[in-house]
């Protein structure tokens, strides 16, 4: 690759900063030492170490197969080949059912390599967040389309459309938030949503199929190069118009992010 952009040792302090200047951050998911060297060498601020694992790597239907065991050696991975972007695992499904059990998974990750962990939910996971982030242990909360949660809100739908459901989402994005959650990922809900989370917060917000208001983008590494069996709404393939092959692929998408041109309106929902 021609060029190097990578921010040596980002951290959650640089985030912020970022958010500050009105600027935009870049993440993608990665599994591998392999893939977390090419995706932090391109620039990308925070990589995903995410359960969708399950999904594109175990070729399971969901990610609720998906065990302690697995998030740690995969962690362990892209530790490995990382090139100082923020480091992010989450904690899968039944892995924080109770506080001693959340304690022992979290630390297991940070041991791992992680700078931060992230759980799914509302306002049920305030009481985690808060105990999480007392001991030291950054979080981030992820909202709205919440995959761990899939049998109960029958399928993959975009969440936040009716009017009560939104409100929810915005005054439990505030609670967590002052749980004291680092970050917040909001995943599929419209774009007038994201952009009012993102407003009515202080920390940065990380969207997915959220519109192009949040601070921050992320995507499957596995979407980004257009090998993912199905293809979302909010998902583009940057492999197809790359001349530099995967490596430019990803950094065609930090500089579609950085620039704001990417998500578009076709990848927004309404």
């Amino acid at each position: 690759m021609s060029s190097q952009t990578q921010t040596a040792n980002v951290s959650l302090t640089t985030l912020r900063k970022i958010k500050q200047r009105g600027e935009k951050f870049v993440c993608l998911t990665a599994y591998d030492a392999c893939f977390a060297s090419i995706c932090s060498a391109a620039g990308v601020e925070v990589l995903l170490v995410g359960d969708s694992l399950g999904m594109v790597l175990q070729g399971h239907d969901s990610t609720l197969p998906v065990t302690m065991d697995d998030m740690v050696y995969h962690m362990q991975c892209v530790k490995r080949g990382n090139k100082g972007a923020l480091l992010m695992a989450d904690l899968p499904f039944m892995s924080y059912a109770s506080e001693p059990q959340t304690l022992e998974n979290a630390a297991r990750l940070m041991r791992a390599g992680a700078h931060m962990v992230k759980l799914e939910g509302g306002a049920w996971i305030e009481n985690t967040t808060r105990l999480l982030a007392e001991r030291g242990i950054p979080v981030c909360a992820h909202m709205g389309l919440t995959p761990q949660s899939v049998n109960r809100i029958g399928g993959f739908h975009v969440q936040g459309r009716d009017t009560k459901q939104a409100q929810s989402i915005i005054d439990e994005a505030q609670l967590l938030q002052n749980a004291g959650a680092s970050i917040l990922l909001l995943e599929c809900v419209p774009r007038s949503l994201g952009k009012t989370v993102t407003e009515a917060l202080d920390i940065p917000v990380i969207g997915i199929g959220a519109g192009p208001d949040t601070t921050a983008q992320i995507m499957v590494l596995h979407d980004v190069l257009g090998i993912s069996p199905i293809t979302p709404k909010f998902v583009r393939n940057f492999l197809a118009g790359s001349s530099d092959g995967i490596p430019g692929a990803i950094k065609s998408y930090v500089d579609a992010v950085k620039a704001q041109t990417f998500p578009a309106e076709e990848h927004c929902f309404n």
